[in-house]
């Protein structure tokens, strides 16, 4: 057990979920009578399990999950709403019972879960820091020690006597996730709470927390940026429904979790082709996203390229078309659309067959975050559209704050769902003011 820092084994949780039924105007009598029979119930039957009312039923938010962490591993949790990643957090940082399993935990645990779990309102910040180090077990003299650098890292030093009531959530998270990096617990448990604060402070709280999984310490870190995750974490456990799906390498795990799930697949095929997208004229067979290793992915690199590739059958000889791709980012927004330029099969009829055609994005061209590209093929003129696929894939771009991008040295948020890099020049000329 020495080589590791957590073990869990045939790990289970059940909620006992009430449902309030539909009932009518209720008099006085009636709730004495109702309120009688569950006092007798009680009476009569001390030990007898309620779990199952009538109007209850029960709800596994973990079921038989099974992990090794090792000291020193930087672990990421990922997986959709309701898939467990909290309650498992919440177990390991002993704020939850599980219902059944064992758990074995190596070293002491600090947690940064939700916004304003840890602290007590009332206090100072001051003071908070220094009731956090007793909970921990650290003496006075050593929470003293790290008093400084946490005060630094949190940047809260003018507000540090004041009740942490007053602090707005993210100089709360600031302060929170310092006293929990700093006071040297040997594991360090951070849910989604990060995405409070600024970008600035999220890469320097991505940087610490790698630090401290160098220095031999543990990390769990539950993200839904999958470029946070991918740059910290060597190993990610993926959650669905309760179940652990998969445990394995960060780049392998997530990109399962960005092609699982209907219409959120980096490829689709239709191998039936009167099921396919299309009309008498034409039909969709296939299309996919490939990263700069030539294989389907559903995420890459900002500052690599990503070939959107389609297959089509051509059922009906003597059309002039068009293919285009139309790209709409995370929020639905129509980034941009593009149609196929290629001089060989400008304004030419195309006899009828299977055609591949394919567009590159080249690198430091899309914003960080997911898109989802249509697929279509059209008849300009007149104009007519012989399918069009409107969620067809999707993929993510992930910024790993690394290599040559348009962000340079700047750690602060960059809107807009393009981000090239453009060719600058600047010139001086010395002039009297």
């Amino acid at each position: 057990m020495s080589d590791y820092s957590i073990k869990i084994e045939n790990l289970g949780k059940k909620y006992i979920i009430g449902h309030e039924t539909q009932a009518g105007y209720k008099t006085l009598r009636d709730a004495i009578v109702e309120g009688m029979k569950s006092y007798a119930g009680f009476i009569f039957r001390p030990f007898s399990d309620r779990s199952a009312d009538a109007g209850s039923e029960e709800f596994w938010a973990l079921k038989d999950i099974n992990i090794e962490i090792k000291s020193g591993d930087r672990i990421g949790i990922i997986g959709r709403n309701g898939a467990g990643k909290s309650t498992l957090l919440k177990i390991l940082s002993r704020i939850t019972e599980p219902t059944k399993g064992d758990i074995w935990i190596n070293g002491r645990v600090a947690s940064l879960l939700e916004v304003g779990t840890g602290f007590h309102p009332e206090l100072t910040g001051r003071e908070n820091i220094f009731l956090n180090g007793a909970v921990l077990g650290m003496g006075k003299a050593e929470i003293k020690r790290k008093f400084d650098e946490i005060v630094a890292f949190s940047e809260v030093e003018k507000f540090l006597d004041t009740p942490v009531k007053r602090y707005s959530s993210g100089m709360y998270v600031r302060l929170a996730f310092a006293v929990a990096a700093h006071l040297e617990p040997e594991i360090l448990v951070v849910d989604e709470v990060l995405a409070v604060g600024d970008a600035a402070f999220q890469k320097k709280c991505l940087g610490k927390m790698e630090e401290v999984g160098k220095e031999g310490r543990t990390v769990l870190f539950v993200s839904h940026n999958m470029g946070a995750i991918t740059r910290l974490c060597e190993k990610v456990a993926l959650l669905g429904e309760g179940s652990l799906i998969k445990f394995g390498s960060a780049n392998d795990v997530v990109d399962d979790y960005l092609k699982s799930g209907v219409g959120s697949s980096a490829v689709r095929k239709w191998p039936e082709i009167s099921k396919a997208p299309g009309n008498e004229v034409a039909a969709l067979i296939s299309i996919a996203a490939i990263g700069g290793n030539g294989e389907t992915s559903g995420s890459v690199e900002i500052n690599k390229s990503v070939i959107i590739q389609m297959e089509y059958l051509v059922k009906k000889p003597d059309q002039i078309l068009t293919p285009n791709f139309h790209f709409y980012n995370g929020e639905g927004t129509c980034a941009f659309v593009v149609r196929e330029l290629d001089e060989k099969w400008q304004d030419r009829k195309r006899p009828a067959g299977y055609y591949k055609c394919q567009a590159v994005i080249p690198p430091n061209f899309l914003s960080e975050g997911s898109y989802v590209v249509g697929a279509a093929l059209s008849t300009l003129t007149p104009l007519t559209v012989h399918f069009y696929e409107r969620d067809a894939i999707a993929f993510q771009v992930i910024d790993n704050m690394s290599g040559e991008t348009a962000r340079g040295d700047y750690a602060g948020p960059m809107p807009g769902v393009v981000r090239p890099i453009l060719k600058w020049s600047t010139q001086f000329e010395a002039r009297e003011l």
